[in-house]
C-alpha cells in the first residue's frame, strides 16, 4: 500500500501540531514547507522545505512533480498571498486540499477595540497626539510606523527589524510566543503603553497581550483579516484530522 504524500504549508503552531499528528499515522509521508521569513524557525517533527514556489503555477508544478496527494494550507492567517496561491495551485492540479485557519479573536466585555483594515490605517488612527504604542504586528510591516514618528513605539518581533526604523523614539524586543498574561501586563505597564496595534491572528499563543490591554484599559487598534480563499477550511487540528481521514480512509488502498 503506497503512502499518502502530504504537503503542509506552515509556519504556525497549528502546522507543527498537524505535521506531528500525521507523522504518527500509518501510511502518511509528510513534508512541511516554511516560507523562510524567520531566521531561526522552531524544530519540526517532519522533513522541512524552506523557500517560495514561484506563485500558484510553481506550487502546482511542485505538487505534480512530487507526486503529492494532499495540500494543507496552515499558514498564518495574514499570509494572504500564500493562501491565494495554495488555492490556485490546488485547483490547477486537482489535488485534495484544505485550509487550517484558527478562529479570529472576538471582542469581549472590557475590550476597547478600534477596527482597522490594515496596518497603515491602524497607524494613522493613533492620531496626532504623541502616544506610547506597543506595535505587535511582527517585523515585516513595522516600517509603516515611520509615517507617525511623533509616537513612541515598542516593537516586538521574533527576528530583528532590519533595517531599524528611522524614527527617534523606538525600542525593540526579540521574543517568541506563547506569552503569559501577567508578563504582558508588566510589559505594557512598565513601558507606559497607552495603545496596542495588533493583527487579529486568533489562537492562544499571542492572545495574552489582548487580555493585558483589557486589564489595563488600553485601546487596541485591531487589524482585520483579509477575505480568505474559498478553499475548504477547518479550525482545529482535530477537525483537520477528521477531514483528512474522510479524504483518505485508513484502510484505503491506492494505486490498485
Amino acid at each position: 500500500m503506497a503512502k499518502i504524500r502530504g504537503l503542509i504549508l506552515g509556519g504556525t503552531t497549528e502546522a507543527r501540531a498537524l505535521a506531528q499528528a500525521l507523522s504518527k499515522k500509518a501510511g502518511f509521508d509528510i513534508l512541511l514547507s516554511l516560507a523562510g521569513r524567520t531566521e531561526k524557525p522552531s524544530n519540526q517533527p517532519v522533513p522541512v522545505r524552506i523557500g517560495g514556489f514561484g506563485g500558484a503555477d510553481g506550487l502546482a508544478s511542485f505538487l505534480r512533480d512530487g507526486g503529492f496527494d494532499l495540500l494543507v494550507d496552515a499558514t498564518h492567517p495574514f499570509a494572504a498571498r500564500i493562501s491565494a496561491n495554495a488555492d490556485g495551485a490546488a485547483r490547477l492540479c486537482g489535488i485534495a486540499a484544505l485550509a487550517l485557519r484558527r478562529p479570529e479573536w472576538v471582542q469581549q466585555p472590557g475590550d476597547q477595540w478600534i477596527a482597522t483594515r490594515n496596518i497603515q490605517q491602524a497607524i494613522a488612527a493613533l492620531g496626532p497626539g504623541a502616544r506610547r504604542v506597543f506595535l505587535a504586528t511582527g517585523r515585516q510591516e513595522a516600517h509603516y510606523a515611520e509615517a507617525a514618528a511623533h509616537h513612541f513605539f515598542l516593537v516586538r518581533s521574533v527576528d530583528p527589524v532590519n533595517p531599524p526604523l528611522n524614527i527617534p523614539n523606538v525600542e525593540y524586543i526579540l521574543d517568541r510566543g506563547p506569552f503569559d498574561v501577567d508578563r504582558e501586563i508588566g510589559l505594557l505597564a512598565s513601558h507606559r503603553i497607552d495603545a496596542v496595534v495588533a493583527k487579529n491572528s486568533g489562537g492562544a499563543a499571542t492572545y495574552a497581550k489582548i487580555e493585558a490591554a483589557r486589564h489595563l484599559g488600553i485601546e487596541v487598534f485591531m487589524i482585520a483579516r483579509a477575505p480568505a480563499p474559498a478553499m475548504r477550511a477547518v479550525e482545529t487540528i482535530e477537525e483537520a484530522l477528521r477531514a483528512i481521514d474522510h479524504l483518505f480512509p485508513p484502510a484505503m488502498e491506492r494505486g490498485v
